[in-house]
């Protein structure tokens, strides 16, 4: 028995296209990013909102006291940006507290552009 080697030619291809296949990436975006925002009121004290900077934003003292005196004179300060699922929890985590400790303070979150 002789084998014979196959060649281009013995290939059996109905295709009669020589066009050259090309792969494109598809183009990837990045997930968007969300504010979150501490809103001023008039009774929060303002110890309290340190405090809430500090344990859940990871904040230092002085940067929850910055944050902080951003809030009472502007009215809102951006505290933090992530994606959308740890922005909510944040907020959530804000928001719960407060209650707990009956302060009305507001936090809110938006997408950032």
């Amino acid at each position: 028995m002789t084998l014979l080697p196959i060649t281009m030619s013995d290939q059996s291809d109905d295709s009669t296209d020589t066009g050259v296949i090309t792969k494109t990436k598809p183009k990837t975006q990045r997930p968007p990013r969300y504010k979150v925002l501490l809103l001023n009121d008039d009774y929060t004290p303002m110890e309290f909102v340190v405090m809430v900077l500090e344990r859940f934003f990871g904040m230092t003292h002085a940067e929850s006291f910055e944050i902080m005196l951003v809030v009472h004179k502007k009215g809102l300060a951006v505290v933090g940006v992530y994606s959308h699922e740890i922005a909510e929890t944040k907020v959530s985590q804000v928001m719960d507290f407060a209650r707990r400790q009956q302060h009305p303070l507001q936090c809110t979150m938006e997408k950032e552009e």
